[in-house]
């Protein structure tokens, strides 16, 4: 498609690239999934050729600092996204986590993962949302999105209301019923009224990412 601006052409495309996430007009991240999931690939094969001069404990630090740290880029963005949709980057860490090992393409990956710590790619994105939540119901985080959640306060004092839960909002509200229900304002107070009531209380950040990670890997991967 063709706009002509000031008598000059020029070109409307479908996506764009902004801080390194390439931005779609559905915001499904399908162009961004597929540019990540390329670059990891690549990135492996690099790997790939040199793992036998490796150590096991050396192949999973470059793995980390090259592949994962790209899987983890803006991953927050992803967060409620279909399983399809991310099954591009999660084939990725399957193929880092047999790399790693030194295994075959089609050996079982799940005790793999548990035996190297790693998160699936889609509790890594809620682990990254939860995260963000965290910090914005500390009134410690960016104040963006602080601003865009609040405090449960019901009409009559109840347990709950100590227990650090958060406020949902309605989603009877114009535009794309889709959006909000994968918007943080939407999703950060779901999944964090649905966390134990001993791990919203966590005084300090590291507490809270320890306890977090734990109860994730026990969701996803027990």
């Amino acid at each position: 498609l063709t706009l002509t601006l000031h008598n000059r052409p020029g070109f409307i495309r479908g996506s764009a690239r902004n801080l390194g996430v390439v931005l779609d007009d559905q915001l499904d991240f399908k162009e961004h999934i597929r540019a990540t999931a390329r670059s990891c690939r690549f990135l492996l094969y690099n790997i790939r050729r040199i793992r036998p001069f490796l150590t096991t404990y050396f192949t999973q630090l470059l793995v980390q600092t090259m592949v994962t740290s790209r899987l983890d880029y803006c991953n927050s963005l992803l967060a409620s996204l279909p399983a399809c949709a991310i099954l591009p980057l999660q084939l990725v860490q399957n193929a880092a986590a047999r790399l790693v090992f030194n295994l075959p393409k089609f050996s079982h990956v799940t005790p793999l993962l548990r035996s190297l710590h790693w998160l699936p790619v889609v509790a890594r994105s809620r682990f990254k949302v939860l995260t963000l939540a965290y910090t914005a119901a500390k009134r410690s985080g960016l104040s963006y999105l602080q601003d865009l959640i609040q405090n449960y306060a019901p009409a009559q004092p109840l347990r709950s209301a100590a227990a650090g839960r958060l406020a949902l909002p309605s989603l009877r509200v114009n535009g794309s019923r889709s959006f909000r229900l994968r918007s943080f304002s939407t999703l950060a107070p779901q999944w964090w009224n649905e966390l134990p009531t001993p791990l919203r209380s966590a005084e300090t950040l590291s507490l809270f990412r320890r306890g977090l990670k734990t109860h994730i890997f026990r969701l996803y991967l027990d």
